[in-house]
């Protein structure tokens, strides 16, 4: 089998990928290489199809990047409906609060005092001139 020794952008050129994918290679091992005095670089690539790393290695990544992709379609659309889901609850529970926030009964209108007369005593004790919060409308505190 017959080998061509090239620099690595002539490698990346051949194999048309980036100069940096052929030096992630060489790193990691899957490209014959040697370097020289000078600290250069070189890659072996067979001349026979111009590839340098295994063919087989490839094709899977290949073959399994369509089902990889299908799944994280699946996973994508889940999460859609997630959020989807997510967005209801939270819109229903703020027409729930708004509702509870809403004064049930309409304030009652101050009690205007003659000059004279003494202001009628509160049944709500401190709470006197001031409208009770939901809350304590609701559960009776």
């Amino acid at each position: 089998m017959d080998r061509d020794r090239v620099t690595i952008q002539e490698a990346a050129r051949q194999l048309g990928i980036s100069e940096g994918a052929v030096r992630k290679r060489v790193t990691r091992g899957t490209l014959e290489h040697d370097k020289e005095g000078g600290g250069r670089v070189y890659v072996y690539l067979d001349t026979e199809g111009r590839r340098g790393v295994d063919d087989v290695q490839d094709g899977g990544v290949v073959h399994e990047s369509g089902a990889l992709i299908s799944r994280l379609e699946g996973e994508v659309e889940f999460l859609r409906d997630q959020v989807r889901r997510q967005q209801e609850i939270i819109a229903q529970q703020a027409v729930t609060m708004r509702q509870l926030s809403a004064p049930s009964e309409p304030p009652e209108e101050a009690e205007t005092v003659q000059e004279g007369e003494e202001p009628p005593e509160s049944t709500e004790g401190s709470q006197a001139g001031t409208q009770r919060p939901w809350w304590r409308r609701m559960f009776g505190n």
